[in-house]
């Protein structure tokens, strides 16, 4: 029996939410979201030079300056806006992320064991470089053997220097911050180099200038109101081998599908408006399916018999 599915957002353990494809800063940067695995990360490097409250970051351009902050700071490669913000973002001191208000609410700068997580679900450190990385030399120095299937796309935007303030690295590396001390002065960040596959975790001084990629608190996000989002048709559910998606409309949108426990267990695209989809290999039991519709993204629920 055909049964149609609606989509509300009701107060259960299987809450539908919705969040929209896009995050804006308090700057007005708009950043489009990226879903890996269970995580939802900005899918550029962070620009803002105010923290969430209102509160300005100061831009330090000064090298003997820079070198001897214990305060938070931002400053563009070469001190160069109009080149290198567009593209790469900001490069931000440890201390700006100490403040925990430097990423969009709801956001954060990843933890140590957040990017552990991410690097993780795309096959371990040796590996997920390639899977991180922006694919060409438009950006990145030759060879570039990036795949970017994980549509993380990092781009190289380099690093400033606690010795001596100086910038390096540009095309040539990505270098990101997390919120985790490594040791006394230092802190956990990750590497991502344009002849290597490997990602590397490196204990950056507190005075470096770091590229952040925030990372949402939750998968999810709550809204408030009760509301009728769209009619979408998935059928037979329950079902044995297939189902059928029908979203008018909704054609060339990427689709995730997860374990009740969060694991991602399959992904597509919709090409057409209906599309048959084979769930034989799963296991018995429900799932979540997440897809894009104009500028949210949906989720319900799949039960496999």
């Amino acid at each position: 029996m055909r049964t149609k599915i609606f989509l509300f957002v009701v107060a259960t353990f299987l809450t539908i939410h919705v969040f929209c494809q896009t995050v804006t800063d308090i700057d007005g940067n708009v950043y489009n979201k990226v879903i890996i695995g269970t995580q939802v990360w900005l899918g550029s490097n962070l620009k803002t030079i105010t923290f969430n409250d209102g509160s300005p970051i100061p831009n330090v351009t000064v090298d003997s300056v820079w070198i001897n902050l214990t305060t938070p700071a931002y400053s563009y490669y070469n001190n160069d806006s109009t080149t290198f913000n567009a593209t790469y973002g900001g490069l931000y001191n440890w201390y700006a992320v100490t403040t925990y208000k430097i990423c969009p609410t709801g956001w954060h700068v990843p933890t140590d064991a957040d990017w552990v997580t991410l690097i993780g679900y795309l096959g371990g450190e040796s590996v997920a470089g390639t899977k991180l990385r922006e694919a060409g030399t438009s950006h990145w120095m030759s060879p570039n053997y990036a795949t970017n299937e994980s549509e993380f796309t990092a781009l190289p935007g380099g690093f400033r220097e606690f010795a001596g303030g100086e910038f390096v690295g540009i095309n040539y590396e990505a270098d990101f911050w997390t919120s985790t001390i490594a040791y006394p002065t230092t802190a956990w960040g990750y590497n991502i180099l344009y002849f290597t596959a490997t990602v590397y975790r490196v204990s950056h001084s507190w005075t470096n200038g770091l590229s952040i990629r925030c990372v949402c608190d939750t998968l999810t996000s709550n809204i408030n109101d009760y509301e009728l989002i769209k009619e979408i048709d998935i059928y037979p559910n329950p079902a044995v081998d297939k189902i059928t998606i029908d979203a008018v409309g909704k054609q060339n949108q990427n689709f995730y599908i997860y374990s009740i426990d969060g694991k991602l267990i399959l992904q597509g695209v919709l090409y057409n408006n209906k599309q048959e989809l084979d769930i034989s290999t799963l296991k018995k039991g429900m799932y979540i399916i997440i897809f894009s519709c104009n500028d949210r993204t949906l989720q319900k629920k799949i039960i496999k018999e």
